[in-house]
């Protein structure tokens, strides 16, 4: 019996888990595992499946006489924290070769598929429409084989069924009308002997699975495809992401909507909600490659210059109509209303009060919010946020408002929650680390755990951090300096001058990333700066690290955030921000200023480096994480 580390919650063969689950016993490891991983406790429709689900599978395991393949319970996806529920190691009993069973479990005993979509379906259990198991487990079978080193190169070594053991064909027929293929099929508790059969066929009674196991698990995880690297592929040729679970559905709501409202004069609402790294903007971009392919009339916006702008140079390189895809919060003051069928609305969070400002023409000055404009434009208008990163005064883009503003106008509204997430590889430990670190949810700071998926480190210096940092170039890994807005900038320089030091610590200084849209000293336009391997040499700010990621980050908190005693104490005189007014409350500073460092500590997809300004802090920061960079600077 070996117990999995952090990317699994257990491993053992299919007859000692058959053994442990009659005992009780199982449920009990599967629980401590689980609060060891995740801070907290699971919840009991989680415990619940464990109780009767786990044993319905090894049954089946043990009747078909495969006692000795290696059952992985809760098996986590590479650079995600989605889980299947569990993965069958063993041995071909043909080729000889390791062979994997992804299985979906679940305790339904009927379902239907959507009216609109086979691919979703409806449960009793559930108001909205979940995936369909079916289209699930393929699902999970293709990003495994796409981030797995063990199966990448093998992919008919991967097989994925759910199986419902609960269910009679009768109760759950109209599930099958979604495609089955090798990495998607479905059993019931009815077709248990068909089940116990197909086992057979993908796994063999002569060889124990411990060896297949162990390839899985030591494999060689491939880096995430990286949004801007695939972006021209994505909206020109053909979708590149794999989208899991309330991915997949929201992705699919927004297609059945386009599809209704064209069928009808119907019109309705979609609000994707996630923390970073949840997959927002992957969803926005595979929809637009959708919708792009078939010739749908639709736009991608966002309030986010750099977003915009390096959207534009990497998806629309040579193709102007391409570049005309991605537009701006503001762009629709005037735009005929109904004028698209969609309107997707990227970093929705920062959508502001009004379009106009200082500069905006008295003749396009309508007086309407921005949040009705952007509704008014498209047949659906898809809204994704994340409501703890607004960062600036007069930021508004929230669930609850667009809610209003969609029921004002008599609009139905969709909300689709993301849960797995995608950055800071795939760790929610470090999520809810930062989250705790910065006051942002109840409780106090506490110590790091070090896990699997996310490295963390503090350094003494900013010349420490930055040489851990360009060591971690030199291995081909990408990374960017950020800090909190406490330093002014400079002007930029003329053209041969060099960058001003406008980030000083000390001995050490740095340039603010550009301003501007050229590049200048061998520094990238401020669009390009999280995206461009020249951005290193510059520190970024909020507003052009937000909506990307790199591998590694390092982050400078500045004298606008410090630890005094037992307590965070932000200091509004020590922020050179200049959306800061003296009309801006304090609270509101307060907590924009902690959503910065949100923002800068969760744009990393392996690792963190954190460095404070102030002494007090320093130690705290020390007190929490163990690894310092003066320390561990060799590790990967």
């Amino acid at each position: 019996m070996l117990p999995g580390g952090s990317s699994l919650l257990f491993r053992a063969s299919a007859r000692t888990v058959a053994v442990m689950a009659l005992d009780g016993s199982l449920q009990l490891h599967l629980t401590e595992q689980f609060v060891h991983m995740h801070g907290y406790r699971p919840g009991a429709s989680e415990m619940r499946s464990w109780e009767r689900s786990i044993p319905a599978l090894t049954a089946a395991l043990n009747d078909a006489g495969l006692g000795d393949v290696e059952i992985l319970l809760e098996y986590a996806l590479p650079l995600n924290s989605k889980r299947a529920d569990a993965v069958l190691a063993g041995t071909h009993p043909v080729t000889g070769e390791p062979s994997y069973v992804v299985v979906e479990l679940k305790q339904w005993s009927q379902a239907e598929p959507d009216e609109d979509d086979p691919a979703l379906c409806r449960i009793d259990a559930y108001a909205h429409a979940v995936l369909n198991p079916i289209d699930q487990v393929r699902r999970y079978c293709d990003y495994i084989v796409n981030f797995n080193g063990a199966v990448s190169e093998h992919p008919d070594r991967v097989n994925g069924v759910a199986f419902l053991h609960n269910a009679t064909e009768f109760g759950v027929a109209g599930l099958r009308a979604s495609e089955h293929d090798d990495y998607g099929q479905l059993f019931t508790g009815e077709q248990r002997g068909a089940f116990i059969d197909h086992l057979r066929a993908r796994l063999s009674d002569k060889h124990p699975g411990a060896g297949s196991a162990d390839e899985l698990l030591s494999a060689k995880t491939a880096p995430s495809k990286q949004l801007m690297a695939v972006a021209a592929q994505e909206v020109r040729e053909r979708e590149q992401f794999d989208l899991l679970d309330e991915q997949q559905v929201a992705y699919r709501l927004v297609l059945n909507a386009v599809r209704k409202a064209k069928r009808s004069d119907h019109k309705e609402v979609v609000v994707v909600t996630g923390g970073p790294g949840t997959g927002k903007s992957v969803i926005a971009l595979s929809l637009l490659g959708e919708l792009y392919r078939q010739g749908v009339p639709a736009l991608h916006a966002t309030g986010s210059q750099s977003f915009t702008k390096t959207m534009r140079k990497v998806a629309g390189t040579r193709k102007r109509e391409v570049q005309e895809l991605f537009k701006y919060f503001n762009s629709f003051m005037t735009t005929e209303r109904n004028s698209l069928d969609v309107l997707i609305c990227d970093e929705a969070h920062r959508i502001r009060q009004t379009s106009a400002n200082r500069f905006t023409p008295a003749d396009r000055r309508t007086g309407k919010r921005q949040i009705d404009e952007l509704i008014d434009v498209a047949r659906v208008p898809v809204f994704l946020l994340d409501e703890h990163q607004v960062v600036r005064p007069g930021e508004m883009g929230t669930v609850d408002e667009i809610k209003a503003a969609a029921a004002a106008k008599g609009l139905g509204c969709h909300v689709v929650p993301l849960e797995g997430q995608f950055r800071c590889g795939g760790s929610d430990a470090y999520l809810r680390w930062v989250v705790r670190l910065l006051g942002l949810v109840s409780g106090d700071p506490v110590v790091w755990e070090p896990d699997d998926r996310m490295q963390l480190l503090v350094a003494d210096s900013p010349q420490e951090m930055e040489a851990f940092l360009e060591a971690r170039r030199a291995r081909n890994y990408s990374a960017r300096m950020s800090a909190g807005y406490c330093w002014p900038w400079s002007r930029e320089p003329k053209p041969g001058d060099p960058l001003q030091p406008d980030v000083v610590v000390g001995e050490w200084a740095r340039p603010w990333n550009l301003r501007g849209e050229r590049s200048l000293a061998g520094a990238p336009p401020a669009a390009l700066w999280a995206t461009d391997p020249a951005g290193f040499g510059q520190v970024g700010c909020v507003y052009t690290a937000q909506g990307f990621e790199y591998d590694w980050s390092g982050v400078i908190i500045g004298p606008d955030l410090v630890w005094r005693s037992d307590r965070w104490v932000t200091d509004r005189t020590a922020s050179k921000d200049p959306v800061f007014k003296r009309s801006t409350p304090d609270a509101d500073v307060d907590r924009l200023i902690r959503n910065t460092y949100k923002v800068l500590l969760t744009r990393g997809m392996i690792g963190t480096v954190v460095y404070s300004t102030d002494p007090e802090t320093r130690q705290k920061l020390r007190d929490l994480v163990g690894s310092r960079v003066d320390r561990d600077h060799a590790m990967a």
